[in-house]
């Protein structure tokens, strides 16, 4: 990354010009560059802290932990292949010439860094209340190609502070079309319909109090990013003097003319493959709707419309090389965090916290805390369903015993489980593969965005439920 004086002078007084909330920006950026280690040292650590806190309140003894924590260790490989092919599709995706088009065209709107970021916000938000999947690909390739599109104008654009951007829409996963919990609770034969029955989505999604909540988010926390953006002189822009994605149009440059060569270009193979994925993919959203999507149907779609987007399998395979690099830290960092919940659900640390926070809850306070109480597991339980299967059913039941509907359980679990992706290197994986930033350089804006979030959620929660 390319900085004009330095970090070193992110707080020297010649920026006294500023407004309160840009110094504040320049304060973050410099606390998190230096303070905030990367993500696989936050992974580690919380697992320290995480066994011995299992170790000094569950009466586990510390053989019973480390047990606990092997056996939960691999319990995450199916959705860290997931994650791995949403990154890997949604690059492929991403940089085929159509998807790229539309990026750049976005991309060349703004005439001002805090256009850009506002621009950028926007999108992410709108795009993960229709499915989180595709806003958390989208939402970091689009905020490359703003950095990129704003370098080539001379528009010096805080790359760190847009890449955050691109990923704050992470605080509407729970709430919009694809949250986990909703859905489920949706679907005939889940775990907890003798309790609760099924509830649509006019009973979740679409109550007030989230809807307003939705509202609040996509409204103030794009005008909150634009005023912390940097001065210029502290401004941090994509590295480098030329695109960093590669043109495919001439990847068969120079490939000698053989059989094999011309069966790896075969039009008529790919377009069958295509053809019929999509036709399955058109077939189900026909079938379930929108709201019946699944990670796994966005992964299908993004590869077959990929393929079809670059031409040829041999152009798909070679774009997504280019890509590769951005999966490691998943695919390294996710067997921690399966251990971390593996440590909690074992030895009964979680239930221990939820149930805590149960205790001192009252019907008029029950939704705050319940999505407090949310925001806290999900540092341990980061995936959505799992936490739901977890700490649905102790929410569930002590809604029941206040008196309260059941989808404030429902939403105020899935709330409190989005709030903190903004600070939990968890699911910031993906934005940092793509992006090639740190994860300190990141962290200090989404936390701040953190506490904005947390009060809108906390306002909407007191007023409408």
């Amino acid at each position: 990354m390319s900085s004009g004086k330095g970090s070193s002078s992110v707080l020297d007084k010649s920026v006294g010009g500023q407004g309160w909330l840009q110094r504040i920006g320049d304060a973050v950026a410099y606390f998190s560059t230096k303070w905030i280690p990367d993500a696989l040292s936050i992974a580690v650590a919380l697992t320290v802290v995480v066994y011995f806190a299992a170790v000094l309140s569950t009466g586990s003894g510390p053989i019973e932990v480390v047990d606990a924590w092997y056996g939960g260790f691999w319990n995450l490989l199916a959705f860290a292949m997931q994650m791995v092919l949403i990154v890997i599709t949604g690059y492929g995706l991403a940089t085929s010439p159509p998807v790229k088009k539309i990026l750049q065209w976005i991309a060349l709107k703004p005439s001002s860094a805090k256009g850009a970021i506002v621009l950028t916000a926007v999108v992410m938000t709108i795009l993960t209340s229709v499915h989180w999947g595709v806003g958390l690909v989208i939402g970091a390739f689009l905020a490359k190609e703003m950095a990129w599109a704003g370098k080539r104008r001379g528009i010096k654009i805080h790359f760190p502070l847009l890449a955050a951007a691109g990923y704050c829409g992470v605080v509407l996963a729970q709430s919009g079309l694809s949250s986990s919990a909703a859905l489920l609770v949706n679907t005939p034969g889940h775990f907890l319909e003798d309790q609760i029955g099924i509830l649509s989505l006019s009973e979740t999604v679409f109550q007030p109090y989230n809807l307003v909540y939705m509202l609040g988010v996509i409204v103030i926390i794009p005008l909150l990013l634009s005023k912390l953006h940097p001065n210029e002189m502290n401004v941090v822009e994509i590295s480098g003097d030329a695109r960093d994605s590669a043109s495919y149009d001439d990847l068969d440059a120079g490939e000698a003319d053989t059989p094999a060569a011309r069966f790896n270009r075969s039009k008529p193979m790919m377009l069958l493959v295509v053809a019929a994925g999509l036709f399955f993919c058109a077939r189900y959203v026909f079938q379930n709707g929108i709201i019946g999507i699944n990670l796994n149907v966005v992964n299908f779609f993004f590869l077959m419309l990929g393929v079809l987007f670059h031409g040829s399998l041999d152009k798909y395979a070679k774009a997504l090389v280019s890509g590769s690099s951005a999966v490691i830290g998943i695919i390294l960092q996710f067997p921690f965090y399966a251990g971390i919940l593996g440590i909690m659900a074992g030895t009964g640390l979680l239930a221990m916290i939820a149930s805590w926070f149960v205790s001192i809850s009252s019907p008029e306070s029950y939704p705050v805390i319940s999505m407090l109480s949310a925001a806290i597991v999900n540092f341990a339980v980061p995936s959505g369903g799992g936490q739901w299967a977890v700490q649905g059913p102790i929410a569930v039941q002590a809604a029941a015993e206040l008196g309260l509907d059941a989808h404030i359980a429902v939403m105020t679990v899935m709330m409190g489980d989005q709030i903190t992706n903004l600070i939990q290197p968890f699911w910031l994986l993906p934005l940092l593969g793509i992006t090639g930033l740190r994860v300190g350089q990141v962290l200090g804006y989404t936390a701040l965005m953190m506490v904005v979030v947390l009060g809108i959620c906390s306002a909407s929660l007191i007023l409408l439920t």
